[in-house]
C-alpha cells in the first residue's frame, strides 16, 4: 500500500485537532463526539457536485455499511455551504455527515494545501482515518485518485480490527 503524505501539521500518531462544523443537517458536529465511541474516517475534498468529488462522494456512499461494520464514521468536509451540502447529499442519497467548514479553519488547521493542476489551484483531497481514542492511524492525499481513498480507509480500518 503506497501512501503519500501530504506535508502538512496532522501526521499519523499525532491526536486528531477537534473541531465544531455546520452538517447539511443544520446541526453541529464536533470530532470530540466520537471520541470513545467510534473512528472517524474525515476526508477533505474540494467540492460540491463536482465529478471527482461526486465519485468520492458516491464510492463512500456505497462502502458506507462497510465502514459502519470497521466501527467507523464517515465525515466529509470542504468549503461548501450547509445549504450546499444538503443538497449534494440528497441528490446522491449520501447517508454520512457533510461538514461546512466555509472559512477553510479546519483545512488549515489539518495543513491540507491546496493543489496546483492544469485547471489553476484546487483545494487538496486528504483522507484522515482516526481511530476510537482520537489518534491519526492513516492519511491518504491524491485529488485525482477520488475511489482510492476509500480503499485506503477501509483497508486502514480492517487492519486495526
Amino acid at each position: 500500500m503506497s501512501t503519500h503524505t501530504p506535508e502538512g501539521k496532522v501526521k499519523v500518531g499525532d491526536i486528531a485537532p477537534d473541531f465544531s462544523l455546520p452538517t447539511q443537517d443544520g446541526k453541529v458536529v464536533s470530532l470530540k463526539d466520537f471520541r470513545g465511541q467510534k473512528a472517524v474516517v474525515l476526508y477533505f475534498y474540494p467540492k460540491d457536485d463536482t465529478p471527482g468529488c461526486t465519485t468520492q462522494a458516491c464510492t463512500f456512499r456505497d462502502s458506507y455499511e462497510d465502514f459502519k461494520e470497521a466501527g467507523a464514521e464517515v465525515i466529509g468536509i470542504s468549503s461548501d455551504s450547509a445549504e450546499d451540502h444538503q443538497k449534494f447529499a440528497s441528490k446522491y442519497h449520501l447517508p454520512f455527515i457533510l461538514v461546512s467548514d466555509s472559512e477553510r479553519k479546519v483545512r488549515d488547521l489539518y495543513g491540507v494545501q491546496d493543489e496546483s493542476t492544469k485547471f489553476g489551484i484546487l483545494p487538496g483531497r486528504v483522507t484522515f482515518v482516526i481511530d476510537q481514542q482520537g489518534v491519526v492511524r492513516h492519511v491518504f492525499s491524491s485529488l485525482f485518485s477520488p475511489e482510492q481513498h476509500i480503499t485506503e480507509a477501509i483497508t486502514t480500518l480492517r487492519s486495526a480490527q
